[in-house]
């Protein structure tokens, strides 16, 4: 009996540590669900010293998915909706060229520039020297002008109009299909967007899908 006695605070006291740890486990446990739902909608991001507010799922690379100041950051967004893709991107901006499924995403690239020829200087002073003299209209209003063979621009084409402003360099469809380039200079950030060719048919959507987009992710000036 003396025994027993004896072992009584023993027993007490391990209830109550165990009370405790359950305690603390049930208050530390986390709350969140496996769905991500926490994660914020959109991202505060500087690049070039810029800011723009972007959509968390439409950054392509989980290792840029943060808030804060960044080199470059890589996008794609759903067309025409512009919205952020809801599952995982299967087409990038580095394999779109060899991609054989069909198109359905404008991909987006915003850069530090700096400092570097502006886009409108480059289509001013550099594409003149390598482009043909002949130039033909195949859409109501857009230009097209081809480069000649023997430039480093040799199988592609400058597309341009005034209104709505566009301007792209785009090769031509051959094994896989062609794909443009338009590039815009905001502050210190050059946004680099790529289209498939044939949206061209309709390139005065494209042209003020782009406007939209670079007015909407566009962060409050400071």
């Amino acid at each position: 009996m003396r025994t027993s006695a004896h072992l009584v605070p023993f027993a007490v006291g391990g209830v109550l540590a165990a009370g405790a740890i359950a305690l603390v486990a049930y208050l530390l446990w986390p709350t969140w669900s496996t769905g991500g739902s926490d994660a914020p909608d959109r991202l505060p991001v500087s690049v070039g010293g810029t800011l723009f507010n972007l959509p968390h799922e439409a950054i392509r690379m989980k290792i840029q998915r943060h808030s804060g100041p960044q080199e470059r950051i890589d996008l794609d967004f759903l067309y025409p909706s512009l919205e952020a893709p809801n599952g995982p991107t299967h087409v990038t901006a580095d394999t779109v060229d060899t991609a054989m499924q069909p198109i359905d995403r404008i991909f987006l690239s915003i850069a530090a520039h700096h400092d570097a020829l502006s886009p409108e200087q480059r289509t001013a002073t550099i594409y003149p020297r390598y482009l043909e003299p002949s130039a033909t209209t195949p859409s109501d209003g857009l230009t097209m002008r081809p480069f000649r063979s023997d430039t480093p621009y040799d199988g592609e084409d400058l597309y341009s109009a005034g209104s709505p402003a566009l301007t792209a360099r785009c090769t031509r469809d051959a094994a896989t299909p062609g794909m443009c380039l338009s590039e815009r200079r905001v502050d210190g950030a050059d946004l680099t967007f790529r289209f498939p060719r044939n949206w061209l048919s309709q390139w005065r959507d494209v042209a003020e899908a782009m406007d939209r987009l670079t007015v909407q992710l566009r962060g409050p000036k400071g």
